[in-house]
């Protein structure tokens, strides 16, 4: 099956099976039910739900400190939630993480530029979850790190030292690595931040290749504008979800201004007072 018309050609059986078995059931990609997370007895995150379905984009929005990164650790099983209840296309999320069902792209990898490491090895350690003990690599796994190198247009630069990329290359190298993994959840921090143009357009266009794919994209940004421009949902946070939602019912200036703590709509919005956002 193509790759580029929505199909993963190297993923293995059982786990094409359920990806599409979750799309036809209507099982949510991710369910979050009344999650409460806890750091050192201060409250992190509380009360907050949200339920994405397959195949869409869904930004995730708030102030620095709001708990966007407490979610993510949340659904990726960093941290453990006090109370409350995450599913992963029905599963518990350490059944997930078995299933690389989730794939976490951070805002900085913390890359020593020094490091001696390929940008095929660094796709390549998305596949690990897929190999046995002494991660030696299949056919498989060389194809589906081809395949997604090509996906970002690195392909050509796959021996190159990781540390010798530009910011942006970068960016798609590690976006690169979560495709490889063939994750049906995609968690993206700040994706745009410090990229160039292209690259910026490059990301923006496979979110929409991934979303046609059936996977779910919840990206964590500042800009605003992004939100507004490709995101099928939002989710507002300040300490719990506030609103989430389709975007054109839910990024307001009402609950924008609730999501930063009060700051006026034409600020966020990047609209003056007298003229309403298009």
């Amino acid at each position: 099956m193509d790759p580029w018309t929505g199909g993963f050609a190297w993923m293995g059986e059982r786990q094409r099976g359920k990806q599409v078995d979750v799309e036809r059931s209507g099982v949510a990609r991710i369910d979050v039910d009344q999650l409460c997370v806890d750091y050192n007895g201060s409250v992190a995150l509380y009360d907050a739900s949200l339920h994405l379905p397959p195949g869409c984009i869904c930004g995730l929005v708030g102030m620095n400190g709001a708990g966007k990164s407490t979610l993510f650790k949340a659904l990726t099983g960093f941290l453990r939630p006090s109370r409350g209840r995450i599913r992963i296309n029905g599963l518990q999320v350490s059944e997930a993480q078995r299933e690389q069902a989730v794939a976490y792209v951070p805002q900085n990898e913390g890359i020593d530029c020094a490091f001696p490491v390929s940008v095929w090895d660094v796709v390549m350690m998305g596949r690990y979850g897929a190999m046995n003990l002494l991660r030696i690599p299949s056919q498989a796994d060389r194809v589906a790190v081809r395949e997604a190198l090509s996906r970002v247009d690195l392909l050509d630069l796959r021996h190159r030292p990781i540390g010798a990329l530009s910011g942006g290359q970068r960016k798609r190298a590690f976006l690169a690595r979560a495709i490889a993994q063939g994750a049906s959840v995609l968690l993206l921090d700040e994706p745009f931040n410090g990229v160039d143009v292209r690259t910026e357009k490059l990301m923006a266009e496979l979110f929409f290749q991934f979303r046609r794919e059936g996977r779910t994209i919840l990206i964590s940004t500042h800009d605003l504008s992004h939100v507004r421009d490709f995101c099928d949902l939002v989710v507002l946070i300040n300490k719990t979800v506030l609103a989430y939602g389709e975007t054109s019912e839910v990024f307001t200036p009402e609950n924008l201004s609730l999501a930063f703590g009060g700051l006026p709509p034409d600020l966020l919005t990047g609209h003056s007072s007298d003229e309403p956002p298009a």
